[in-house]
């Protein structure tokens, strides 16, 4: 207790600096001091993990309004990172947004046609109930167990170009989502398919393929590794370039988690717009474990509670206590592993921001599946995540948070959970 009580004396010592500098020497010495040997030893080689770290504190006011303060670790835009499956969080976001300008209700079926090389066509969903593809269940599907063919098949309903358009007019330059999650060239992931949505036989809408002609900033090279496998399994004695591949810069990724949690705390030219009802459902999904889906459904000795939560609880494959719940996206590939999450312990109180990245890849090659996530990657998480939330049981806050928003889920009768009465 003692040593927390004294981190947060350190904060307020040091709070008149940026709030978001590359390294703040406040987490850094919070994580060092409070560190095993094992998380000691990733923290001092940041040239072979590359890690990544922004702690957000939040405090409320008198009217229970946040504020924030970010706190990094090794924060740089420049040092690249594979984003892997964490770009399917703005996706889901943009979906929504899309839908709502369209009129069309996020259940409306969606059948995805083909019309160019390497399109597939998606008419059947059998993880649904009513056995029919749409956006909401194409979003249920990322956040519960992060599916691939769920990002693919909205990547093909908001079109490359209005994806990366859109994300810039939200003031995310950086942000870059190039491709696919399947094996596409480039000019196959500018094409997307045509897609319709129907309900009793009727077309709704109908959207034709579409090709975009953004242009996209490839000026800086990025390479990793000192060999890969190719798509044909063949060994390449090269790094891997990963110059036109996606980009999802931690700090934007952060921000834009917040502007979802809590669209009032941003400018409203930063704010997607959306109704009420898609933030429910995003904050009932983003923090949904596999076992609590009826539809889709998982089996859970695959899908665990902690499969998608990084932080704190997927190293050992913890269980999650019931007063806490996790509003995140994970992404892992290529020996990168990355989570962008926000923490409410309904028991306690108690809520913060926690986004990190790590590389993990001892052998140096890549896309060969053999990476260091069980030894070096999760245990990092889990003890970022550990001392970050001692610390935040222990610091002293002058308002206590009142979570109501984001407390979505309650257990029934049956052991299940369902959205509360005052949350419809």
């Amino acid at each position: 207790m003692r040593r927390f009580v004294l981190y947060y004396l350190l904060f307020i010592a040091g709070s008149g600096v940026s709030a978001q500098p590359r390294t703040d020497s406040f987490l850094v010495r919070l994580l060092r001091d409070n560190a095993s040997p094992g998380l000691l030893r990733v923290l001092d080689k940041p040239d072979s993990f590359h890690y990544q770290l922004i702690y957000t504190r939040i405090d409320r006011d008198a009217h229970n309004r946040p504020h924030f303060t970010n706190f990094s670790y090794r924060l740089d835009p420049t040092d690249y990172f594979n984003p892997a499956s964490t770009v399917k969080m703005p996706l889901a976001f943009l979906a929504l947004e899309k839908l709502d300008s369209l009129h069309l209700d996020k259940e409306t079926p969606m059948l995805t046609d083909s019309a160019y090389s390497g399109q597939t066509t998606v008419y059947t969903d059998t993880s649904a109930a009513n056995g029919l593809p749409s956006v909401a269940q194409y979003i249920r599907k990322i956040f519960l167990v992060s599916d691939n063919d769920a990002y693919n098949r909205l990547y093909e309903f908001l079109g490359q170009e209005y994806i990366n358009r859109r994300l810039h007019q939200l003031g995310y330059p950086d942000i870059r989502i190039t491709r696919r999650f399947v094996p596409m060239n480039e000019e196959e992931n500018r094409h997307t398919n045509p897609i319709r949505f129907v309900r009793d036989g009727r077309t709704l809408f109908s959207q034709p393929a579409a090709a975009s002609h953004f242009e996209f900033d490839f000026s800086r090279p990025v390479l990793y590794g000192n060999a890969y496998y190719d798509r044909h399994d063949s060994l390449i004695h090269s790094p891997m370039d990963f110059t036109r591949h996606n980009n999802f810069p931690l700090a934007d990724a952060r921000q834009l988690l917040q502007s979802i949690l809590f669209p009032e705390s941003v400018p409203a030219n930063r704010r997607l717009h959306l109704q009420p009802d898609d933030y429910r459902f995003l904050y009932q999904y983003m923090c949904m474990l596999p076992r609590e889906s009826a539809h889709p459904r998982y089996d859970t000795s695959e899908y665990f509670d902690s499969y998608t939560k990084f932080f704190w609880f997927k190293a050992g494959h913890h269980p999650i206590p019931t007063d806490i719940r996790i509003f995140n996206k994970p992404g892992w590939s290529y020996g990168f592993l990355s989570d962008i999450a926000y923490v409410a312990d309904f028991g306690h109180n108690v809520e913060f921001m926690l986004s990190g990245t790590i590389y993990t890849n001892s052998d140096g090659i890549l896309n060969d599946d053999k990476y260091d996530y069980e030894d070096i990657g999760y245990p990092f998480f889990r003890e970022v995540g550990e001392i970050l939330y001692h610390y935040e049981l222990t610091r002293p806050r002058k308002v206590a948070p009142d979570l109501r928003a984001f407390r979505i889920f309650v257990p029934n009768s049956t052991g299940n959970h369902e959205i509360r009465k005052d949350q419809q």
